[in-house]
């Protein structure tokens, strides 16, 4: 995927710092292990949990189980925010993704997901596929995509920056 242009803010950049290739961020993304997704409870607080992910073709893409907090709270606000990065001030890199989950039910695309999950996670993350969810032993899982509506980026360690890319 071709994304945008990366757009440094200068209010919360070094002076030197550049956006980093759009290519770079999707390798961040594809690579990072660990994200915490935030999403909306009914009463309108904040819910937030880590989870594993998987890039591909352009969107994040992970799975909860039905009865989840955070399932029930993307049934009624689809809106969502997932997080990777270090936990360290002066070094590493952070990334921000806001956009819409989407619930994923197509068996086809499900397999595919699937063994992008065990190749990256290794055979505890085997899924099955039937009936439009990912099962593992005796629970089952819905699984969503996330395609980026807007990511920012952090860079920790001088250079300083705070990149944003808006995506249509």
């Amino acid at each position: 995927m071709k994304g945008p242009q990366g757009r440094v803010d200068p209010r919360y950049s070094s002076e030197d710092a550049v956006a980093p290739a759009w290519s770079e961020v999707e390798a961040m993304l594809a690579g990072a292990e660990l994200f915490w997704i935030s999403t909306v409870r009914p009463d309108g607080r904040p819910h937030v949990t880590p989870l594993p992910a998987v890039w591909a073709n352009g969107a994040l893409h992970f799975c909860t189980g039905p009865e989840e907090r955070k399932a029930l709270n993307l049934a009624l606000n689809p809106h969502v925010v997932l997080t990777t990065g270090t936990n360290t001030w002066n070094e590493g890199y952070d990334l921000v993704v806001e956009g819409e989950a989407v619930r994923v039910s197509h068996d086809d695309r499900l397999r595919e997901l699937a063994g992008l999950w065990e190749a990256k996670y290794g055979s505890f993350w085997h899924f099955e596929v039937r009936g439009g969810c990912f099962h593992h032993g005796p629970g089952r899982a819905f699984v969503f995509t996330v395609a980026p509506q807007t990511v920012f980026g952090f860079g920790k360690g001088e250079p300083f920056s705070q990149t944003r890319w808006r995506f249509e």
